[in-house]
């Protein structure tokens, strides 16, 4: 089973490929196009970077990611990774990736400080095969100033508040998309991963 790591040229994704062997992947690499999708059994979409960045890195192999989502290949999408799903975000001009219907809007500046650095709770709200031995309540390490505001809410299965409810995960099938970064979330975005992982294996056995 190999999983990868999209890298948009934006950072250093070191600590995602250990958190990802660390709880059970032990084939992990990191890509700089998506035209050899096939070779792989999962992806990784980073939370590094700015929008319109990396929407220029990412575009000219849309299709085939597009077409990986759709024959069942797990793809976790994390914080910038989540919001590049969604059809635009207030934080650039080009147009997201629309594999998801909704927009990315700016916290709210005048509620809260942003962005957002730190650690806050989950509200589970529904079955998630990613949050499966994820208490309601946990606590995961955000950094981010934009939120998603999904089209069809019964995409999102756990929010967090700040000043706002913030959609924390998304899932829609084989589609994962977190607002958090679970590579940075101790024990319990441990569990995420494995079940990630998980959902990559059995992807493999298909």
């Amino acid at each position: 089973m190999k999983i990868a790591i999209f890298d948009y040229g934006a950072g250093n994704l070191f600590s995602l490929k250990s958190a990802l062997k660390r709880n059970g992947a032990r084939n992990v690499e990191i890509i700089y196009d998506m035209q050899d999708l096939e070779k792989y059994d999962g992806l990784v979409l980073p939370g590094v970077g700015n929008f319109d960045p990396a929407i220029r890195s990412i575009e000219k192999d849309a299709r085939n990611l597009s077409s990986a989502i759709e024959k069942g290949m797990p793809v976790m999408g994390i914080c910038l990774g989540m919001e590049m799903l969604f059809d635009r975000s207030e934080e650039g001009k080009l147009e997201g990736l629309k594999i998801l219907d909704g927009d990315v809007v700016m916290l709210p500046k005048g509620k809260v400080k942003v962005p957002h650095m730190g650690w806050n709770n989950l509200k589970v709200k529904g079955e998630s095969r990613f949050l499966k031995g994820v208490k309601d309540g946990s606590w995961v390490y955000f950094v981010h100033s934009y939120r998603t505001a999904p089209k069809n809410k019964k995409l999102v299965v756990a929010t967090s508040d700040y000043g706002t409810s913030v959609p924390a995960v998304v899932e829609k099938g084989n589609l994962v998309g977190v607002q958090f970064h679970p590579e940075k979330s101790g024990d319990v975005g441990g569990v995420m991963i494995k079940n990630f992982i998980e959902m990559c294996r059995e992807a493999a056995k298909k």
